[in-house]
């Protein structure tokens, strides 16, 4: 059983969902057979039993039918015309050839008891033949007629021993059917059994290499979305997908929980910060930094082990290019949020972590989450503010999109005018009410010196709003929103291509 379980812990999860499938075909396919076993012991054998008996008792009931048509045709008694005189002869003629003359079937006292009546019967035939002629012709020999009723006795009594052997050999093959068949539900019951202990020890190891672990994974992602990084690892037997999949989970929530500790570290530092009485030019360097730092360093829990979840499901459920593609998005944003150092990049570049964030979002949501990217520009030669579209594209998804039950749509719409470069972000989701519309834009306004309520307008808008200001003078961002309708960031900023 040791070898068994150590075999099954390193096979693929296809493997496993084959050895069950396999098992279930098996158990069906002896149970279809044991069926068909069944099916000839109760209708087959008892069915030649009977038909034998029949065939026999036929026999006998045709030859004495002859019997009597012959003497009241003989005789004229006026009650046996031709046609019934023909037909009683035709009657015992199939009776008799009607069974068989099979040595395996009729046993050695069966055959040479048929094949004696069978001879008989034609020596008959012949004399009788004669007989019949002779009467017609007026001329019957009373010694031939003589012959022809002792043929007669002889063919009947031939006829009987026949019936008689059938119904021994008949009782006797019942007689050793009977024990088999009083057995049958015995032999179900074990059957059944066999087949359940099977099946149900199949799915113990099934549910053991592959629920429990999925199991363990949610509770764990749970645990994680509270914001508990630091929980023990999780330890699974496996050695196949789950396996190699625990282990890179293990490795993610460890690398993101000290990220989040430093994260929390810079937070406070950027407190510090505040306190501080430094010069205004000073400060707008080191919040800006910092800012930035912050931004690149901000990955929503929620949304990573949301992520986490549909590719443990997806695993299970798909092949691996489904997985392959979300961990290549994932690991994507993950590259760009922790080496980008730069303050701006190509349009390119922000336009493929957008790609890659709502590609994660639409394996989460599913249909519920459309997106599109209408470009009018060549994405190639204009450079923007790194990190300007994926917190503006995390904050539609999760006030605009995630709050309707129906989900909705997110477009990113970007094309130049009068040297300007316009970039528009908008969704049809939830939207805002024109109190904390107004809110929010009062918040956008406010000077550098001045903290921007987080709770009001989101760390990922304020500091894109803020930075667009602080990187252009003329750069402007603006936003439009209406309840159940719908919200529109438009960012205004100079067209500036590589080379510039």
């Amino acid at each position: 059983m040791e070898k068994i379980r150590t075999l099954w812990e390193t096979l693929t999860i296809k493997n496993k969902i084959r050895v069950f499938t396999v098992s279930a075909f098996v158990a069906i396919t002896a149970a279809l057979l044991f069926d068909v076993w069944v099916i000839e012991l109760f209708v087959i054998e008892f069915s030649q039993i009977m038909d034998d008996n029949s065939a026999s008792g036929e026999i006998v009931t045709a030859i004495n039918n002859e019997i009597d048509a012959f003497d009241g045709y003989i005789r004229d008694t006026g009650d046996v015309d031709e046609k019934l005189w023909e037909k009683s002869k035709t009657d015992t003629y199939n009776a008799i050839y009607a069974v068989p003359l099979d040595y395996a079937h009729l046993g050695d006292n069966r055959f040479a008891q048929l094949q004696a009546l069978q001879a008989a019967y034609e020596v008959y035939c012949s004399y009788r033949n004669q007989v019949i002629t002779d009467h017609n012709s007026e001329s019957v020999y009373v010694s031939k007629l003589y012959d022809v009723y002792s043929m007669q006795k002889y063919l009947a009594e031939y006829a009987r021993r026949f019936v008689d052997s059938t119904l021994i050999d008949g009782n006797e093959n019942y007689r050793l059917l009977l024990p088999v068949v009083f057995r049958v539900p015995f032999i179900i019951a074990g059957l059944s059994i066999l087949i359940f202990i099977l099946i149900l020890y199949v799915s113990k190891m099934l549910n053991r290499s592959v629920t429990q672990p999925v199991l363990k994974l949610a509770h764990a992602s749970q645990r994680i979305a509270g914001n508990d990084f630091f929980i023990d690892d999780v330890e699974v037997e496996n050695k196949d997908e789950l396996g190699d999949m625990v282990a890179a989970f293990n490795k993610m929530k460890f690398a993101t929980g000290e990220y989040i500790k430093a994260m929390e570290e810079k937070r406070e530092a950027l407190d510090q910060l505040h306190e501080q009485e430094m010069e205004k030019l000073e400060i707008e360097k080191q919040l800006e930094t910092m800012n930035l730092e912050l931004l690149k360093s901000q990955i929503n829990p929620h949304f990573l082990f949301n992520t986490l979840n549909v590719i443990a499901g997806t695993a299970n459920l798909e092949g691996a290019t489904t997985t392959e593609q979300m961990t290549e998005a994932l690991s994507s944003l993950f590259r760009y949020n922790l080496k980008t150092q730069a303050t701006e990049a190509l349009l390119s570049q922000e336009l493929k972590i957008s790609r890659d964030y709502m590609y994660l979002q639409k394996m989460r949501f599913g249909a519920r989450v459309e997106f599109e990217i209408n470009c009018e520009v060549d994405e190639n030669r204009f450079i923007v503010p790194t990190f300007t579209f994926q917190p503006l594209l995390e904050n539609a998804v999760i006030h605009g999109i995630s709050p309707k039950v129906e989900g909705g749509k997110i477009t990113i719409w970007i094309r130049s005018k009068d040297d300007r470069l316009l970039i528009d972000i908008s969704d049809n989701g939830k939207g805002m009410d024109s109190e904390l519309l107004e809110k929010v834009r009062k918040q956008l306004q406010v000077g550098e010196d001045t903290a921007i309520d987080a709770d009001i307008v989101g760390i990922g808008l304020g500091n894109v709003s803020r930075r667009i200001r602080a990187m252009y003078e003329d750069g402007s961002l603006e936003i439009n929103s209406k309840e159940e309708e719908g919200t529109t960031i438009q960012i205004s900023i100079p067209l500036q291509g590589v080379n510039e």
